[in-house]
C-alpha cells in the first residue's frame, strides 16, 4: 500500500515544490521511494502548469535536489487518496482544513514546521516569494530541518500499513 503525502502553499512554486523535492529525496534515502508518493499543490490555482520560481530551483540545485516541477491547485476531491496533507504555513492549514470534505480528511491537514522539535511556537515557513535569494535559503533549511521528523512519522505510518 502507497502512503500519499502531498504539501501546499499558496501558488505551488516556491515553499511546496521545495519541501516536495527534499522530502522526496528523504524518502529515496531512506528505502521509502517505493512505499511513499510525495506531491505539491497551491491553495490556488494562479501558477498552474508553471515551473517553480527560478530561486527555488537554484537553491534546490545547488543543495542537491531535484526540481522538475509544474505548479498544480489543490482540490478537495484529493484528499480521499492522500494520507496526510502538510501545509506550509497556518493560512494554508485554515484553508486546507476548511476544503476538507470530512472531520477526518481535516485530520489529515499537518504543518510541517509541528514535525521539527526545535521549531517551538513558530510554526510557519515564511513566503520567500517578494524577497531576495536569503529568503529562499532560509525555507529550504526550515524545510531539511522538519523533514527529519516528517520522515519518522511517516515511517511509522508505512510500517503500520504493511503490519
Amino acid at each position: 500500500m502507497t502512503y500519499r503525502v502531498c504539501f501546499v502553499c499558496t501558488g505551488n512554486i516556491c515553499r511546496s515544490p521545495m519541501a516536495e523535492s527534499v522530502f522526496r529525496a528523504r524518502t529515496e534515502e531512506a528505502g521509502l521511494d517505493g512505499l511513499v508518493e510525495v506531491d505539491s499543490a497551491g491553495t490556488g490555482g494562479w501558477h498552474e502548469g508553471e515551473p517553480a520560481d527560478p530561486r527555488t530551483v537554484s537553491v534546490l540545485e545547488a543543495h542537491g535536489y531535484g526540481s522538475g516541477h509544474s505548479a498544480r491547485q489543490f482540490h478537495a476531491s484529493w484528499f480521499s487518496r492522500l494520507d496526510l496533507v502538510v501545509a506550509l504555513d497556518a493560512g494554508h492549514m485554515k484553508a486546507l482544513r476548511r476544503l476538507a470534505p470530512t472531520p477526518e480528511d481535516a485530520d489529515k491537514v499537518r504543518l510541517l514546521r509541528s514535525f521539527d522539535p526545535a521549531a517551538g511556537d513558530d510554526l510557519d515557513v515564511p513566503d520567500p516569494y517578494y524577497g531576495g535569494m536569503d529568503g529562499f535559503e532560509e525555507c529550504l533549511e526550515l524545510v531539511e530541518a522538519a523533514s527529519e521528523g516528517l520522515l519518522t512519522a511517516v515511517r511509522e505510518q508505512v510500517e503500520g500499513h504493511a503490519a
